[in-house]
């Protein structure tokens, strides 16, 4: 019984320990959640809400914790589009980091999810709300550790600048980053940028790896297109534009483009044949080493894999037909695609008019695309996030990586500011929810990703991390 007794202790001991180092003091956390909060309840849709008020809001805080107003800035491209940006000034030994976050959001509606998604609900070890991870989290985490930082006395090497910005989610004429790149260069103009786009890997409760992206696919929206002269739909005809289109649209689903890897994502599958077990560990490094089959196994294995190792295109938006009884005049969608660095525009509209193969759809790009280069391997920094890393969870590696997706880091890359995607906040690899249903992130993983980015940006600013 003694003995029970004893082990008993020691492993609530050795809990309190390991939650000690991973967990920041309370009163930050509650300065965290309640920011986190306020940010989450702003309804800043990219189409139909604001940034401004969680700008302003922002501001409010940084001013009551001290901070000059000289050193915030709040502005953008019109009244509905504010980006903040605050200087926290250190001794200027050295040039200034970035960091960066955006505060709209995907649109959501509330028949969609089973609570309402500009309601911050903690429930069940989760914080859910439209942002809570698409990139709410972050921002709310940068502006909490930068009052800490205040607090303690803190004096950096460098300056510190936080931008949080607008309209990342579309791009387009409002976008933050741009904005500030072209008028305010001088407010965030930096030696490096830590931004979204890097999220620990996790299987279950298995935290497999931190991923650190250094490049990113580009974005490229599609309008296919048919126009035909109608009539009444109780004369049907085979010419029929939501039967051209549908075609089209089924040719695409079935289309891949080819398997290929690139500098960056060959390292990446490299790292993660030492981390996955079973059989698949010898097909990912098989991959990094351009074997064409493993890259088919892969791909098929993981929905995120298949996505690393090609460009992809998916139908996302719907529109056609004017009356219930009427042959439709037009029939329109969306195909948004996700394309490879080293794929270009025209090497995409080709295979996709190859696939489509009907000269009744007409294909047209949307907008100008933006490809931006990777940003170099910097041992400086992958040698903070490997310690801050293993400081909190011994044995995780540190991996670099490509997103998926889509980040303002590709402007800042192009304006020659490297940026690198790191966050610390770790996903189940099979419930990731960016710009989906019920959106959520791990209480637990909100917290220790506070503790991560406090030590990280010390550690890349020239100060000892206990």
């Amino acid at each position: 019984m003694i003995a029970r007794v004893v082990t008993g202790l020691a492993f609530i001991a050795t809990t309190a320990a390991a939650q000690s180092r991973t967990m920041p003091p309370e009163s930050e956390r509650q300065l965290a959640r309640a920011i986190y909060k306020e940010m989450v309840e702003v309804k800043s849709g990219f189409t139909t809400g604001s940034t401004t008020p969680l700008a302003e809001a922002v501001a409010r805080r940084l001013k009551a914790a001290g901070f000059p107003a000289a050193d915030i800035f709040v502005g953008g491209a019109k009244p509905t589009k504010a980006n903040l940006v605050v200087r926290y000034r250190g001794t200027g030994r050295q040039r200034p980091m970035l960091l960066l976050a955006h505060t709209d959001v995907v649109e959501a509606k509330r028949e969609d999810w089973t609570i309402d998604p500009f309601t911050f609900v903690e429930k069940d070890g989760y914080f859910y709300g439209r942002g809570t991870g698409d990139d709410k989290a972050q921002a709310a985490i940068w502006i909490a550790n930068l009052i800490r930082y205040k607090r303690e006395g803190f004096k950096p090497d460098r300056d510190i600048i936080v931008a949080l910005t607008a309209d990342e989610e579309g791009g387009g004429p409002y976008n933050g980053v741009q904005w500030l790149l072209e008028h305010k260069r001088e407010l965030i103009d930096a030696e490096l940028c830590l931004n979204e786009g890097g999220w620990g890997e996790a299987l279950g409760d298995t935290r497999l790896s931190n991923n650190v992206q250094l490049s990113e696919k580009y974005v490229v929206n599609y309008r296919l297109e048919v126009r035909n002269k109608g009539g009444h739909s109780s004369l049907p005809v085979a010419d029929n534009a939501i039967y051209h289109l549908a075609g089209a649209l089924d040719r695409i689903s079935r289309f891949a483009f080819p398997l290929q890897t690139n500098e960056v994502t060959r390292g990446y599958f490299r790292a993660m044949a030492g981390i996955e077990k079973g059989p698949i560990s010898a097909d990912l490094a098989r991959v990094a080493d351009g074997d064409s089959a493993a890259m088919a196994r892969v791909a098929a294995a993981a929905t995120a894999w298949n996505a690393t190792l090609r460009t992809t295109c998916v139908a996302t938006q719907l529109e056609g037909g004017h009356a219930k009884n009427a042959l439709p005049q037009l029939a329109a969608a969306n195909v948004n695609c996700r394309v490879l660095p080293d794929d270009s525009v025209a090497h995409v509209t080709a295979a996709l008019e190859r696939v489509i193969a009907d000269t009744a759809v007409t294909l047209s790009v949307e907008g100008t695309p933006q490809r931006g280069p990777a940003s170099p391997l910097r041992a400086d920094l992958m040698a903070a996030v490997s310690a801050a890393t293993t400081a909190l969870w011994p044995g995780v590696p540190a991996v670099p990586m490509m997103v998926m997706g889509g980040t303002d880091g590709r402007y800042l890359r192009q304006a020659g500011i490297p940026t690198y995607g790191v966050q610390g906040i770790f996903y189940d690899r099979d419930d990731i929810r960016f710009h989906g249903r019920d959106e959520r992130v791990k209480v637990q993983s909100f917290y220790e990703a506070q503790t991560f980015l406090y030590d990280l940006v010390k550690r890349l600013s020239g100060a000892p991390v206990a």
